[in-house]
């Protein structure tokens, strides 16, 4: 009996509390998950969440690091390649044998693979759901996907509460926790399939040990040995969060630069150790990249050409001979400043979605009487000014296609930091009222958290989303085309990355043409060339462009021509075309051209040339 009230004494007024309040708080986290996904989860509805899970898949099935969603660009590079190797080979771009992926650093796809091998994914959708479709369609493997990036989003908030409670206190802890979890566009990344959430959670273990180095510097605990391993380690997790997107590799700077100001004479090792550590890391996978196209970042290291008027929006990407010479260095500033300039109106004074970044800007003003506060504020400073600057050149027609939840969204790395000081400002803020009775406090933190999470609070209101993500996704439709050709038949569509993923049909994106105005003419130089094009998938991505400044005048105007000719005039499809039966049925009603050599849907045993 005295053991029992122990136990209900420890758990009521003791150390137990603490695992209460633990336990209560993962069990609401689950709770919002759960409603989250019940009334808001979609579809996947970026390129870059399909192009990673089909890459994923073909990883799980044992054909290694190859895609079905192939870019002209990609197909440039692999064959020029080929041909300088004097590979005697009939397949220089490896289109027969398996393209080599070369837009997608390895880090989340291999994880994705390893998710895949170890849990019942189910990729076919039912006959049912292809004939009649629902606007409440929910793919599977997408949903698991999901679940795992909420499971990474729970640990950013564990992070971020450990690492609060470091840096200041449990009240200050609770605080960027509360708001962190209620944050509306951190939900939107973990229903979206992007790698966003693994890269914050590899980012926050960064700080955690750039906070670790400094404390045991200040305070003079650790011999060398502790600080050149850390440092190693430093640079070891900013290589693998280059491992998720490039670009990151640039946040060795504000690294180096936090070791040269704060550790003496130590950064003379930690400097050299840190970078080493980044190169060990990061060199099999160019080494990689390099064999297959003689670059170290493959199709990535174009992208600070893209979304310029030399290659606006996706043209570089589906050019078969880009010409990149034609380049400029005042490309580059114009891009620079025009994409700097949108970032500090636009993005900075809402980063995060939230307006708690407003206490963090209004508290760079306030000096920290903590020595660490201070540093690590100097260091998420400097990577604000290095991400600002990389993401403004790192911008290609992603960002535009899906505003604020893309890869390209680089300033969300450091949210969860920008969190924890506009928390810790707020308690600043708040200990210098001088409140008439203390309960007052606690009824102010929870105005400040419920208007902080305002936004996901509305969202979670009537009237629910759809999970669909159409226009213009429809699995079931893509499915059953996929299904209509053979495994090793080539598509051509203006959204492959669909097709690969859904319809697992190695699918190349439509080239700029199909005849110019100078006579060349990419579709048949690949059909002919590379390897035949025996489908023809063309949606409201095409169908939609704007008649005159797109279709007609614009960098698309040989397939707004050939849709024209296809559905609205009588001149029909271009002499020579091979493509030429569409299946019947609801499909072009609804923005969907499906064209193939023969009538697929017919049998196979009726087969017409």
């Amino acid at each position: 009996m005295i053991r029992l009230q122990e136990w209900i004494h420890k758990f009521e007024v003791g150390e137990g509390t603490r695992t209460v309040r633990f336990v209560l708080a993962i069990l609401a986290l689950l709770a919002l998950a759960a409603v989250y996904d019940l009334r808001e989860y979609r579809n996947f509805s970026t390129a870059e969440a399909m192009d990673a899970a089909q890459l994923a898949r073909n990883i799980a099935e044992g054909q290694g690091y190859t895609t079905l969603f192939v870019r002209p660009l990609s197909l440039s590079l692999v064959e020029q390649h080929q041909i300088r190797r004097h590979q005697r080979t009939n397949d220089f771009a490896l289109l027969k044998s398996g393209h080599p992926d070369l837009a997608n650093p390895p880090l989340y796809p291999v994880i994705l693979a390893a998710l895949m091998r170890a849990l019942p994914f189910d990729y076919q959708i039912t006959e049912q759901n292809i004939t009649h479709g629902s606007v409440l369609f929910r793919y599977q493997p997408e949903m698991l996907i999901c679940f795992f990036n909420q499971a990474l989003f729970l640990a950013v908030i564990f992070q971020v509460f450990l690492l609060a409670r470091r840096l200041f206190d449990a009240s200050v802890a609770w605080i960027s926790a509360l708001v962190l979890a209620g944050s509306d566009l951190f939900w939107r990344f973990s229903v979206s399939g992007l790698s966003t959430l693994l890269t914050v959670v590899i980012f926050l273990g960064l700080i955690w040990c750039l906070v670790s180095m400094e404390r045991a510097g200040r305070e003079s605990q650790r011999g060398g040995a502790w600080f050149a391993a850390m440092a190693w380690l430093a640079g070891a997790l900013v290589g693998l969060v280059a491992l998720t997107r490039y670009s990151f590799a640039w946040l060795i700077l504000p690294v180096l630069a936090f070791f040269a100001m704060h550790f003496g004479k130590r950064r003379i090792v930690l400097c050299p150790v840190a970078l080493l550590a980044l190169v060990v890391v990061l060199a099999p996978w160019l080494a990689r990249n390099y064999y297959w196209s003689e670059t170290f970042f493959g199709t990535c290291g174009y992208a600070v050409m893209q979304d310029t008027p030399t290659f606006p929006a996706d043209q570089l990407e589906r050019s078969l001979k880009p010409g990149v010479v034609d380049f400029t260095l005042g490309d580059y500033g114009r891009k620079l400043v025009v994409n700097v300039s949108g970032i500090i109106q636009n993005e900075l004074p809402k980063l995060g979605g939230s307006w708690v970044t407003s206490f963090f800007l209004v508290g760079l003003l306030v000096p920290f009487v903590s020595t660490a506060l201070g540093r690590l504020r100097i260091f998420l400073l400097l990577s604000l000014a290095v991400l600002t600057v990389v993401q403004a050149l790192g911008r290609t027609h992603l960002s535009a296609d899906s505003p604020e939840i893309n890869s390209e969204n680089q300033l969300i790395l450091l949210t969860p930091l920008i969190f924890i000081y506009g928390a810790g400002m707020y308690s600043l803020l708040l200990d210098q009222l001088n409140l008439p009775f203390p309960q007052l406090r606690h009824l102010a933190t929870g105005a400040f958290v419920g208007v902080a999470c305002a936004p996901l609070i509305f969202t979670l209101l009537p009237p629910q989303e759809y999970p669909l993500a159409y226009p213009p996704y429809y699995p079931p439709w893509i499915q059953q085309f996929g299904r209509w050709m053979d495994e090793k038949e080539l598509v051509m569509s203006d959204m492959p990355w669909a097709m690969a993923w859904y319809g697992k049909r190695q699918s190349v994106w439509t080239t700029l043409n199909v005849q110019d105005r100078k006579g060349r003419n990419d579709f048949f130089a690949v059909n002919d060339l590379q390897k035949p094009i025996h489908g023809l998938y063309l949606t409201t991505l095409t169908m939609d462009a704007r008649f005159y400044s797109q279709m007609l005048r614009g960098q698309d105007w040989a397939w707004g021509k050939f849709v024209m000719d296809s559905l609205v005039t009588t001149n029909g499809l271009p002499v020579g075309f091979p493509l030429k039966y569409s299946p019947t049925g609801p499909f072009v009603s609804n923005g969907h051209l499906f064209l193939t050599d023969w009538p697929r849907w017919k049998g196979h045993s009726e087969r017409t040339r």
